[in-house]
């Protein structure tokens, strides 16, 4: 019984420093990210509410519009399909809300074809060697950005990071850093086990 409660006080020490450390990489990887001039910006999908991004969507597109005016990149790439409860595909939605904002229809590529993170950047990179572009900057909440990270070199993508951290949701910003512990090791354990 004593060796029993031993391995599992040992196992639950030890679960809790992975979680520990791994939540850290998030936040500091969140938080360090710096931007570089890249042939282009590629906004992460997040959720439309019928026709409109929702306030985590809208934030990302601020944040690539900022580095478009600051002449970061020419181009942007906005992602995501149509989801549950959308009107339109989230890229779609994105383009109209950078139009609006100023920015040229021509100079906005659309991928409306992706569900996940994963498949964001892979047809991302589709569109990115199509048009010729070396460079991109990954653009989405700080918190996702380790995990786009993981995905970017794993498509051997050339990115810069620039994250967004919504105050106004305090509750789901914080979700969100629990989440992509889980998140981040799985993505680690799907690398591994493609070899």
């Amino acid at each position: 019984m004593r060796k029993f409660l031993k391995i599992s006080i040992c196992t639950l020490a030890t679960v809790i420093l992975i979680f520990a450390v791994t939540e850290a990489s998030i936040i500091i990887f969140g938080i360090s990210s710096k931007p570089k001039k890249s042939d282009c910006i590629i906004v992460l999908g997040c959720a439309v509410y019928g026709d409109f991004p929702s306030p985590f969507f809208r934030e990302r597109l601020n944040r690539a519009f900022e580095l478009y005016k600051k002449g970061y990149a020419r181009y942007i790439i906005v992602c995501g399909a149509k989801g549950p409860g959308e009107n339109i595909s989230e890229a779609e939605a994105g383009k109209r809300y950078l139009v609006e904002r100023g920015v040229l229809p021509e100079l906005i590529l659309k991928e409306d074809k992706s569900f996940s993170t994963y498949e964001n950047l892979l047809y991302s990179k589709r569109i990115m060697n199509k048009k010729g572009f070396k460079s991109a900057i990954i653009v989405s909440n700080m918190f996702h950005l380790r995990r786009a990270s993981l995905i970017a070199k794993k498509l051997k993508m050339n990115a810069s990071f620039s994250g967004v951290y919504v105050k106004q949701y305090l509750h789901e910003e914080y979700y969100g850093f629990v989440r992509e512990s889980v998140a981040v090791w799985y993505e680690i354990l799907k690398t591994l086990t493609s070899f």
